[in-house]
Order: C-alpha cells, then sequence, then structure tokens
C-alpha cells in the first residue's frame, strides 16, 4: 500500500511504550516539534513509495510482454464491445 502499515507485527510493545514514556518527559514544545518532523517523515515516505509504484507501472506499461497480454485481452472481448451496454 500505499500508505500506513498498522501492523503489530514490526514493533513490539515495550519498544512502544519506551517511545511513549521518552515522549512524555518531552516538553510540550519538544513534542510538537518530534510529532512535526515524524509526520514530514511520514509525508517523505508516502511520496517516495508513490513515485516508486508509478515507476513499477510506467515499467510494466512499456513491458513487450505485458503489452501483447494487454492486446490479448483486447482481442478476446471485443465481442463485447457491441452488445450494447455502455457504462454510463
Amino acid at each position: 500500500m500505499i500508505g500506513c502499515d498498522l501492523r503489530g507485527d514490526e514493533m513490539n510493545q515495550p519498544t512502544l511504550a519506551q517511545i511513549e514514556d521518552s515522549f512524555t518527559q518531552l516538553s510540550v514544545s519538544e513534542q510538537l516539534r518530534l510529532i512535526e518532523r515524524l509526520v514530514h517523515r511520514v509525508h517523505e515516505n508516502t511520496l517516495k513509495e508513490r513515485a516508486d509504484v508509478d515507476n513499477q507501472l510506467a515499467q510494466m506499461a512499456a513491458d513487450p510482454d505485458i503489452e501483447r497480454e494487454l492486446r490479448e485481452i483486447e482481442r478476446e472481448f471485443a465481442p463485447a464491445e457491441s452488445d450494447g451496454l455502455e457504462i454510463a
């Protein structure tokens, strides 16, 4: 996914508890700065993941095997295009 992975198996509970304890020891302004930095990092990582997915899709679109498969699918479904059904 482009996005958030909330699986609990990536970080154990003691580590999370330790991070939370350390966080509460910071002043409010330090907490806010840390949150801003973390949000910025997540945003940057999300943009990078999107760019990676876009690059992968572009590579797939240019792949001769994929192009050949898409042409075959178009040929197989060509008769269905004239069945009178339209997507609104």
